[in-house]
Protein backbone atom coordinates (compact mmCIF):
# COMPACT_ATOMS: atom_id res chain seq x y z
CA UNK A 1 0.00 0.00 0.00
CA UNK A 2 1.87 3.28 -0.75
CA UNK A 3 1.08 5.65 2.12
CA UNK A 4 4.37 7.96 1.26
CA UNK A 5 3.53 11.67 1.45
CA UNK A 6 7.29 12.53 1.28
CA UNK A 7 7.83 16.18 -0.81
CA UNK A 8 3.63 16.69 -0.32
CA UNK A 9 2.91 19.86 1.45
CA UNK A 10 -0.23 19.55 3.93
CA UNK A 11 -2.27 22.45 5.56
CA UNK A 12 -4.26 21.58 8.38
CA UNK A 13 -6.84 23.45 10.34
CA UNK A 14 -7.70 23.45 13.98
CA UNK A 15 -3.82 21.67 14.74
CA UNK A 16 -3.60 23.26 18.04
CA UNK A 17 -4.85 20.64 19.54
CA UNK A 18 -7.67 17.32 19.57
CA UNK A 19 -8.13 15.76 15.97
CA UNK A 20 -6.58 18.60 14.25
CA UNK A 21 -3.23 18.38 16.14
CA UNK A 22 -3.34 14.50 15.47
CA UNK A 23 -3.68 14.62 12.05
CA UNK A 24 -0.38 16.82 11.66
CA UNK A 25 0.81 13.64 14.00
CA UNK A 26 0.07 11.17 11.65
CA UNK A 27 0.85 13.64 8.49
CA UNK A 28 3.81 14.22 9.24
CA UNK A 29 4.66 10.48 10.02
CA UNK A 30 3.69 9.65 6.55
CA UNK A 31 6.63 11.84 5.33
CA UNK A 32 4.30 15.41 4.44
CA UNK A 33 5.56 18.73 5.09
CA UNK A 34 3.02 20.49 7.66
CA UNK A 35 1.54 23.67 8.30
CA UNK A 36 -0.59 23.72 11.39
CA UNK A 37 -3.27 26.78 11.54
CA UNK A 38 -5.36 27.92 14.42
CA UNK A 39 -5.56 31.07 16.38
CA UNK A 40 -3.03 30.92 19.21
CA UNK A 41 0.85 30.85 18.13
CA UNK A 42 2.51 29.75 21.43
CA UNK A 43 0.59 26.66 21.01
CA UNK A 44 0.87 25.97 17.34
CA UNK A 45 4.57 26.59 18.12
CA UNK A 46 4.66 23.70 20.37
CA UNK A 47 2.78 21.92 18.39
CA UNK A 48 5.13 22.42 15.13
CA UNK A 49 8.24 21.19 17.41
CA UNK A 50 6.66 18.35 18.73
CA UNK A 51 6.06 16.76 15.11
CA UNK A 52 7.99 13.81 13.88
CA UNK A 53 10.58 14.58 11.11
CA UNK A 54 11.30 11.44 8.25
CA UNK A 55 13.67 12.71 7.42
CA UNK A 56 16.48 15.89 7.24
CA UNK A 57 14.42 17.76 4.07
CA UNK A 58 11.03 17.26 5.97
CA UNK A 59 9.69 20.80 7.56
CA UNK A 60 7.00 22.14 9.52
CA UNK A 61 5.69 25.60 10.21
CA UNK A 62 2.77 27.58 11.46
CA UNK A 63 0.17 29.73 10.19
CA UNK A 64 -1.66 31.90 12.73
CA UNK A 65 -5.23 32.39 11.50
CA UNK A 66 -8.96 32.13 12.31
CA UNK A 67 -11.16 30.99 10.77
CA UNK A 68 -13.70 33.23 11.94
CA UNK A 69 -11.95 35.86 9.54
CA UNK A 70 -12.19 34.89 6.15
CA UNK A 71 -10.78 37.74 4.68
CA UNK A 72 -7.75 37.28 7.10
CA UNK A 73 -7.53 33.81 6.46
CA UNK A 74 -7.52 34.13 2.67
CA UNK A 75 -4.59 36.91 2.82
CA UNK A 76 -2.82 34.43 4.95
CA UNK A 77 -3.06 31.40 2.96
CA UNK A 78 -2.62 33.54 -0.11
CA UNK A 79 0.81 34.34 1.41
CA UNK A 80 1.62 30.61 2.34
CA UNK A 81 0.91 29.03 -0.86
CA UNK A 82 3.17 31.71 -3.35
CA UNK A 83 5.69 30.11 -1.22
CA UNK A 84 5.25 26.60 -1.05
CA UNK A 85 1.80 25.29 -2.52
CA UNK A 86 -0.31 23.10 -0.74
CA UNK A 87 -1.06 19.33 -1.67
CA UNK A 88 -3.26 18.28 1.41
CA UNK A 89 -5.91 20.46 3.36
CA UNK A 90 -7.43 19.19 6.30
CA UNK A 91 -10.37 21.36 6.94
CA UNK A 92 -10.87 21.19 10.71
CA UNK A 93 -13.10 23.52 13.36
CA UNK A 94 -14.08 23.43 16.59
CA UNK A 95 -18.47 22.79 16.72
CA UNK A 96 -20.59 25.72 17.94
CA UNK A 97 -21.76 26.29 21.20
CA UNK A 98 -24.51 23.22 22.35
CA UNK A 99 -28.07 23.90 22.70
CA UNK A 100 -31.55 23.38 21.44
CA UNK A 101 -31.75 24.32 17.48
CA UNK A 102 -35.52 26.39 18.54
CA UNK A 103 -33.50 28.49 21.28
CA UNK A 104 -30.43 29.32 18.35
CA UNK A 105 -30.38 32.89 17.17
CA UNK A 106 -29.54 33.85 13.30
CA UNK A 107 -26.48 35.07 14.56
CA UNK A 108 -25.27 31.68 16.01
CA UNK A 109 -26.07 30.16 12.61
CA UNK A 110 -24.01 32.79 11.13
CA UNK A 111 -20.93 32.62 12.95
CA UNK A 112 -21.19 28.48 12.65
CA UNK A 113 -21.17 28.59 8.59
CA UNK A 114 -18.96 31.36 8.63
CA UNK A 115 -16.01 28.98 10.79
CA UNK A 116 -17.14 25.81 9.00
CA UNK A 117 -18.57 26.03 5.14
CA UNK A 118 -17.42 29.34 4.02
CA UNK A 119 -13.66 29.05 5.86
CA UNK A 120 -13.83 26.06 3.83
CA UNK A 121 -14.45 27.31 0.77
CA UNK A 122 -12.17 30.00 1.04
CA UNK A 123 -9.48 27.61 1.61
CA UNK A 124 -10.20 25.13 -1.14
CA UNK A 125 -10.28 28.39 -3.60
CA UNK A 126 -6.80 29.09 -2.35
CA UNK A 127 -5.15 25.69 -2.24
CA UNK A 128 -6.72 24.54 -5.53
CA UNK A 129 -5.27 25.89 -7.92
CA UNK A 130 -1.77 24.43 -6.70
CA UNK A 131 -3.46 20.86 -6.39
CA UNK A 132 -4.50 21.74 -10.23
CA UNK A 133 -1.06 22.24 -11.41
CA UNK A 134 0.38 19.28 -9.68
CA UNK A 135 -2.49 17.06 -10.79
CA UNK A 136 -2.92 15.83 -7.09
CA UNK A 137 -4.39 16.89 -4.26
CA UNK A 138 -6.62 15.88 -1.41
CA UNK A 139 -9.49 17.96 0.69
CA UNK A 140 -10.27 15.74 4.19
CA UNK A 141 -13.29 17.73 5.85
CA UNK A 142 -13.71 16.39 9.71
CA UNK A 143 -16.81 16.91 10.08
CA UNK A 144 -19.49 14.50 12.40
CA UNK A 145 -21.70 11.40 12.41
CA UNK A 146 -24.18 14.13 12.64
CA UNK A 147 -24.56 14.54 9.22
CA UNK A 148 -26.03 10.73 8.82
CA UNK A 149 -27.93 11.12 12.36
CA UNK A 150 -28.34 13.96 13.29
CA UNK A 151 -27.55 14.49 17.44
CA UNK A 152 -30.05 15.83 20.09
CA UNK A 153 -28.47 19.10 21.72
CA UNK A 154 -26.48 19.95 19.00
CA UNK A 155 -28.91 21.64 16.85
CA UNK A 156 -26.88 24.75 15.15
CA UNK A 157 -23.67 21.79 14.75
CA UNK A 158 -26.00 19.39 12.63
CA UNK A 159 -26.75 22.23 10.56
CA UNK A 160 -24.27 23.12 9.28
CA UNK A 161 -22.05 20.16 9.11
CA UNK A 162 -24.86 18.81 6.63
CA UNK A 163 -24.27 22.34 4.84
CA UNK A 164 -20.53 21.27 4.62
CA UNK A 165 -21.28 17.70 3.50
CA UNK A 166 -23.46 18.81 0.50
CA UNK A 167 -20.32 21.35 -0.56
CA UNK A 168 -18.25 18.63 -0.35
CA UNK A 169 -19.69 16.14 -2.31
CA UNK A 170 -20.76 18.87 -5.33
CA UNK A 171 -16.62 20.07 -4.72
CA UNK A 172 -15.67 16.71 -5.41
CA UNK A 173 -17.86 15.96 -8.84
CA UNK A 174 -16.15 18.97 -10.01
CA UNK A 175 -12.79 17.88 -8.92
CA UNK A 176 -12.32 14.27 -9.78
CA UNK A 177 -11.28 15.07 -13.58
CA UNK A 178 -8.45 17.02 -12.19
CA UNK A 179 -7.07 14.42 -9.96
CA UNK A 180 -8.13 16.26 -6.89
CA UNK A 181 -10.31 13.63 -4.17
CA UNK A 182 -12.94 15.61 -1.64
CA UNK A 183 -13.91 13.11 1.06
CA UNK A 184 -15.55 13.71 4.47
CA UNK A 185 -14.00 11.78 7.87
CA UNK A 186 -17.13 11.14 10.58
CA UNK A 187 -16.04 11.14 14.20
CA UNK A 188 -18.12 9.80 16.44
CA UNK A 189 -17.48 10.54 20.23
CA UNK A 190 -13.84 11.56 21.02
CA UNK A 191 -11.68 12.95 24.01
CA UNK A 192 -11.55 15.78 22.58
CA UNK A 193 -12.16 19.52 24.93
CA UNK A 194 -15.58 19.20 22.75
CA UNK A 195 -16.71 15.90 23.86
CA UNK A 196 -16.08 17.49 27.09
CA UNK A 197 -17.78 20.54 26.30
CA UNK A 198 -21.14 18.25 25.40
CA UNK A 199 -20.70 16.46 28.58
CA UNK A 200 -20.45 19.24 30.28
CA UNK A 201 -23.40 20.75 29.44
CA UNK A 202 -25.56 17.49 29.65
CA UNK A 203 -24.54 16.82 33.11
CA UNK A 204 -25.35 20.61 34.47
CA UNK A 205 -29.16 20.11 32.12
CA UNK A 206 -29.71 16.52 33.75
CA UNK A 207 -28.40 17.13 37.34
CA UNK A 208 -26.51 13.83 37.38
CA UNK A 209 -22.24 14.19 37.48
CA UNK A 210 -20.26 14.23 34.25
CA UNK A 211 -18.71 10.60 35.17
CA UNK A 212 -22.50 9.62 34.67
CA UNK A 213 -23.09 11.28 31.81
CA UNK A 214 -20.28 10.30 29.75
CA UNK A 215 -20.19 6.78 31.06
CA UNK A 216 -24.08 6.57 29.51
CA UNK A 217 -22.56 8.21 26.52
CA UNK A 218 -20.06 4.91 26.01
CA UNK A 219 -22.48 2.31 26.59
CA UNK A 220 -24.10 3.32 23.26
CA UNK A 221 -21.24 2.82 21.18
CA UNK A 222 -20.82 -1.04 20.14
CA UNK A 223 -16.88 -0.54 21.47
CA UNK A 224 -17.68 0.33 24.52
CA UNK A 225 -15.31 3.81 24.63
CA UNK A 226 -14.59 6.76 23.17
CA UNK A 227 -11.90 7.51 20.55
CA UNK A 228 -8.85 8.67 20.85
CA UNK A 229 -7.69 11.69 18.39
CA UNK A 230 -5.11 9.32 16.84
CA UNK A 231 -7.77 6.70 15.17
CA UNK A 232 -9.69 9.58 13.94
CA UNK A 233 -6.59 10.80 12.14
CA UNK A 234 -5.66 7.62 11.15
CA UNK A 235 -8.18 7.67 8.70
CA UNK A 236 -7.71 11.55 7.66
CA UNK A 237 -3.63 10.34 6.78
CA UNK A 238 -5.34 7.34 4.58
CA UNK A 239 -7.48 9.64 2.45
CA UNK A 240 -4.71 12.00 2.39
CA UNK A 241 -2.76 9.30 0.79
CA UNK A 242 -1.90 7.77 -2.51
CA UNK A 243 -3.80 4.66 -1.64
CA UNK A 244 -6.21 6.45 -1.47
CA UNK A 245 -6.35 7.59 -4.59
CA UNK A 246 -9.85 6.14 -6.35
CA UNK A 247 -12.17 7.18 -3.45
CA UNK A 248 -13.75 10.68 -3.13
CA UNK A 249 -17.08 12.08 -2.24
CA UNK A 250 -17.37 9.90 0.80
CA UNK A 251 -17.94 10.13 4.17
CA UNK A 252 -16.58 7.55 6.44
CA UNK A 253 -17.69 7.38 9.80
CA UNK A 254 -14.85 6.55 12.80
CA UNK A 255 -17.47 6.25 15.06
CA UNK A 256 -17.13 2.50 16.98
CA UNK A 257 -20.00 1.56 15.37
CA UNK A 258 -22.35 3.80 17.25
CA UNK A 259 -24.31 5.29 14.00
CA UNK A 260 -27.63 2.28 13.21
CA UNK A 261 -27.71 3.79 9.33
CA UNK A 262 -26.62 1.23 7.04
Amino acid sequence: MQLDLSGRHALVCGASQGIGRACAIELALLGANVTVLARRAEVLAEVVGSLPRTDGAQHHDLLVADAGDTGSLRERVEALVAAAPVHILVNNSGGPPPGSILDATPPQFLDAFGQHLLANHTLAQVVIPGMRDAGWGRIVNIISTSVKEPLSGIGVSNTTRGAVASWAKTLAGELAPLGITVNNVLPGSTHTPRIEQIVRVRAQKSGRSEVEVAREMAAEIPMGRFADPAETAAAVAFLASPAASYITGTSLPVDGGRMRSL
